[in-house]
């Protein structure tokens, strides 16, 4: 569990530092399409489709239940 000092430095970091790079163009198209599954059908059938694709739970939390945590699309 974190404390309030970690959270504050978390709170004040630049974005950049937050976030990994994103290295993986596979890993980037099953997010999306995760993304697109919530957005269709329900955020449960978008866990399922992620969950079966390996993507990290943490990742998975992030992109569908903190939608203003998500990078910025390059299109």
């Amino acid at each position: 569990m974190m404390n309030v000092t970690q959270l504050q430095s978390l709170e004040s970091a630049p974005q950049s530092m937050l976030f990994q790079s994103r290295h993986d163009e596979e890993s980037r198209a099953v997010v999306e399409r995760g993304i697109t599954v919530q957005s269709s059908f329900n955020t449960v059938c978008a866990i399922e489709y992620m969950k079966s694709h390996n993507v990290d739970p943490k990742v998975i939390e992030r992109v569908l239940l903190h939608p203003e945590q998500r990078r910025k699309s390059t299109h």
